[in-house]
């Protein structure tokens, strides 16, 4: 079985109003991890991943691409705060921040 691990997630570039959060959840969920994604007010997107260490990798890859109308500049990844995302089974769009 594999670890489970916490990543919070800032994602720089053309990242919003280009469907980036709804296709890093709709990955998230299909990944089946944990969390939540949104914008932030400096233009960035951040998000809490939670889940096996293959499947937050994997998110990791597909996020350095993201959706096609989208350009990532960079990614800076930390361990994340697990409390934050609680007993949260599933994975969201929470508001801007």
């Amino acid at each position: 079985m594999s670890e489970t691990i916490c990543r919070n997630l800032r994602i720089r570039g053309r990242v919003q109003g280009v469907g980036y959060r709804w296709s890093l959840c709709a990955e998230a969920q299909r990944l089946g991890l944990s969390g939540w994604v949104r914008n932030r007010y400096d233009g960035s997107v951040e998000a809490l991943v939670r889940g096996p260490l293959e499947a937050v990798d994997a998110l990791l890859a597909w996020a350095h691409r993201g959706p096609s109308m989208a350009r990532v500049d960079s990614i800076v990844s930390n361990e994340g705060n697990a409390a934050e995302i609680g007993t949260r089974t599933g994975f969201e769009q929470i508001a801007s921040r």
